[in-house]
């Protein structure tokens, strides 16, 4: 199905087309499900949280958008991008208060940010650096969710928050390289 197909569904679905929801359901629960493929298998081995339950989640999640206005398929993935972050956020969170804060969930971020060496970053530090950067600059921040955690295109991204396809490259570049070094840097000695 293409991008302008899901689109014209999540559109007819806001103004209550139950048909739309029907067509569109099994093509975002394989779009959901593909996501939590990618981002489980970069997971340690013997992560509580299972590919089949991020999907379940997100997805329900998303369809409970009852008054949501969808304005494109990029638009869609963008809040579901928002949706995956904060499940991850919060079962990571859950998992270090149950080890008594040990044992983080780590996610590996190394071809997203560009970073020649692997290195492998705790989901709650990642939170803690986008929330910053959303002060910062929330456009950058909403970037990074979007190419991210739901791998919208460059030109997906652009769409959903109505901004140039340049101004996307430059802010995620640039977002890339200042949560590498939020992310990295050596906490302050006190003292």
């Amino acid at each position: 199905m293409s991008a302008q197909d899901v689109t014209q569904l999540l559109q007819d679905w806001s103004q209550g087309n139950r048909a739309a929801l029907e067509l569109l359901t099994p093509v975002v629960y394989d779009e959901l499900r593909r996501l939590a493929q990618y981002y489980m298998g970069r997971e340690n081995a013997g992560h509580t949280l299972q590919a089949t339950a991020l999907v379940h989640e997100a997805y329900l999640r998303l369809f409970d958008q009852r008054r949501m206005q969808w304005q494109n398929r990029a638009h869609f993935f963008g809040i579901a991008a928002q949706m995956i972050r904060r499940i991850l956020v919060d079962h990571a969170r859950a998992t270090r208060a149950a080890k008594r804060g040990g044992g983080a969930v780590a996610l590996s971020l190394d071809e997203a940010l560009g970073v020649a060496e692997k290195k492998d970053i705790e989901m709650i530090a990642l939170d803690d650096a986008l929330r910053t950067l959303a002060e910062v600059d929330p456009q950058q921040a909403r970037i990074v969710e979007m190419r991210f955690f739901t791998g919208l295109t460059i030109e997906e991204t652009a769409e959903a928050l109505g901004i140039s396809p340049a101004t996307v490259k430059r802010d995620w570049v640039s977002a890339k390289a200042w949560l590498f070094r939020e992310m990295t840097r050596q906490p302050q000695s006190a003292g």
